[in-house]
């Protein structure tokens, strides 16, 4: 008899949203042990080399920042078409914008796959200790990890439950590697004259309360 394999969805909640608790014996402040979500490196959906050599901040970010992508609203919740947005939104901010390399550090699509977007993010992130100089947010850029999800999201859209879940558990991952308080995370809104993320701006408070349950 073959069982239902789990989705990739319902693992991912197990692992980086349902947390395996780790406490210590002895210890008075027990901290969970957050699992790195399921992330799709540059190399695995096969990104253009940037233009130049991407550049450390050489420090810790202190800040992450929520935008969306402006994209269509797909239907399409594949693996394939996570990578065939981030190689739009590469072209875009490389052919377009003229920039080395995609401007965000992540990103999550409305089927709920993460791709890394700016070379050397998910190696850095995984280190905890420097993160990629982006190109997401002017004046935040050497402060902040920018997270950005497929889909426009103005006039009311949601995003569909499986990207909010893994944006919840990517956020949930970030803070936790660099230290970072969930209620430190912001919209591109708060930074500069733009209507980015849309509707994620609004569930913002939300975004805080699930990431930190998330984080035990």
């Amino acid at each position: 008899m073959n069982l239902p394999q789990p989705s990739r969805r319902h693992i991912l909640l197990a692992g980086a949203g349902g947390l395996a608790a780790a406490a210590l014996p002895g210890t008075a402040h027990a901290r969970a042990a957050v699992v790195e979500p399921d992330i799709d490196s540059t190399a695995q959906w096969q990104a253009r080399p940037p233009r130049t050599p991407v550049s450390l901040v050489g420090k810790r970010p202190a800040k992450i920042i929520v935008h969306h992508t402006v994209s269509a609203d797909t239907a399409d919740v594949s693996r394939a078409q996570a990578h065939r947005h981030a190689h739009w939104v590469q072209d875009l901010h490389m052919d377009e914008n003229g920039w080395t390399d995609t401007g965000y550090h992540f990103l999550v699509s409305r089927g709920g796959w993460i791709t890394e977007g700016r070379h050397r993010s998910l190696s850095t992130l995984r280190g905890g200790s420097d993160f990629v100089l982006g190109a997401h947010t002017s004046g935040q850029n050497d402060q902040a990890i920018g997270i950005a999800n497929e889909g426009a999201y103005h006039d009311g859209a949601q995003p569909p439950r499986a990207q909010w879940e893994v944006l919840v558990a990517l956020c949930a991952y970030v803070c936790h590697q660099y230290g970072i308080a969930p209620s430190r995370l912001y919209g591109h809104k708060d930074f500069g004259d733009t209507l980015c993320p849309g509707i994620l701006h609004d569930k913002l408070p939300q975004l805080w309360s699930e990431v930190a349950a998330s984080m035990g």
